[in-house]
């Protein structure tokens, strides 16, 4: 039987019950680790000194539930969604959770764009994919917690729109959360404690109660875990491949029709039919891109996938979902990106009309969407 340490015992990093009985199970603390201050668990021990984390799988009616409970609260909702996997982490049926309780739209990541870009223009378009997917918003900040960059202008909109509220922190795994919250801990609470942050997915496990000084709470809510992104299906050895923690570097193909791209062994992009037009790939700098003929793609993938055409290496691609073709029609004048769920996206930059197929493993969010840039 699990013994927990003591009574209403949690992790100061990931927010799991303590025990002390079972090392294969979350929440294990060893003997020698117990009467450290604050008490984690030896998962996020491992995550802070090794960058280590064993696979855990969370239950998504507990996320649900959870979420659930936030209606019959007093408090303001802050939703982290990432910029570079934009509709993969907006999660589309918040507004039915959280009730008449206000949100504030934090779009996390921005260090990632290009110095040049349009600041305004990307808040609008964040305003109109927001709306579009049925969330309503008391305002959208734009900041990177990693560079501190708009951090200052987050912490002063949620002093002045919480009042007497507890913060509900939520979003997506790995968008980012938990490092939001360390950062509003530093500011709002004298408390010594740090959540454990990690690029694994699904790091914190159980809802973090934070105690502020006016009595209230920032409550850290484990990600939700959406299948349909792509790193919650490659190999976690691969996550640095794919997940950029450098300022993207665009890169611009002029394409002819019957031509493909292969990012790494990930994704391939098809310009099936079209005018002479170029496309500009924003993934990760460390994603390999090939360019071949479409008519020689599939030899290609058989032949050099895992080893030329990787990550996922030959070992990972057992675990990697079969691939699913997508067919995309862009229209005549349209202004849009080719979204791959965790890839990044691709912008198509011509205004004549392309037909545009995609494979991707399946499950993974593929669309076409107005151009973000």
């Amino acid at each position: 039987m699990t013994e927990l340490l003591k009574e209403n015992s949690r992790c100061a990093g990931c927010g799991i019950a303590l025990q002390t009985t079972e090392p294969s199970r979350t929440g294990y603390v060893p003997e020698s680790a117990r009467e450290r201050e604050p008490i984690i668990c030896q998962r996020c021990f491992r995550i802070k000194n090794y960058n280590d984390a064993s696979s855990v799988a969370i239950d998504q009616d507990d996320f649900l539930r959870l979420l659930g409970g936030i209606a019959s609260t007093n408090s303001l909702v802050v939703h982290i969604v990432d910029l570079f996997d934009f509709e993969g982490s907006l999660i589309s049926s918040l507004q039915r959770f959280v009730g008449t309780n206000p949100v504030l739209l934090v779009v996390n990541k921005i260090d990632l764009l290009p110095k040049v870009t349009n600041w305004n223009r990307l808040r609008n378009w964040v305003q109109k994919q927001a709306r579009a997917n049925g969330l309503k918003v008391v305002g959208v900040l734009l900041c990177s917690a990693r560079k501190n960059i708009g951090f200052e202008r987050v912490v002063e909109t949620v002093a002045d729109l919480r009042g007497k509220r507890d913060v509900y922190v939520i979003g997506a795994t790995n968008v980012g959360k938990s490092t939001l919250v360390n950062r509003l801990i530093s500011d709002y609470s004298d408390l010594e404690r740090e959540l454990t942050v990690s690029r694994y997915p699904g790091t914190t496990l159980d809802a973090v109660h934070i105690p502020l000084e006016d009595g209230r709470s920032i409550i850290d809510t484990p990600g939700i875990v959406y299948r349909s992104r792509l790193s919650e299906v490659i190999p976690r050895d691969n996550l640095h491949a794919i997940m950029p923690d450098k300022p993207l570097k665009p890169a611009t193909y002029q394409l002819d029709a019957k031509q493909t791209l292969f990012f790494g062994g990930i994704a391939r992009f098809d310009f099936v039919e079209g005018e002479h037009q170029s496309f500009t790939a924003y993934v990760s700098n460390g994603l390999p891109i090939h360019r071949t003929k479409l008519e020689r793609a599939d030899a290609l993938y058989e032949e050099h996938r895992g080893v030329m055409l990787a990550p996922p290496s030959r070992e990972g691609l057992e675990t990697v979902p079969p691939w699913t073709r997508h067919s995309l029609r862009v229209k005549p004048g349209e202004e849009v990106d080719v979204f791959v769920s965790g890839l990044g996206w691709i912008k198509v930059n011509g205004k004549a009309g392309a037909l545009i197929d995609v494979h991707a493993p399946k499950g993974v969010k593929v669309m076409l969407r107005e151009t973000m840039l």
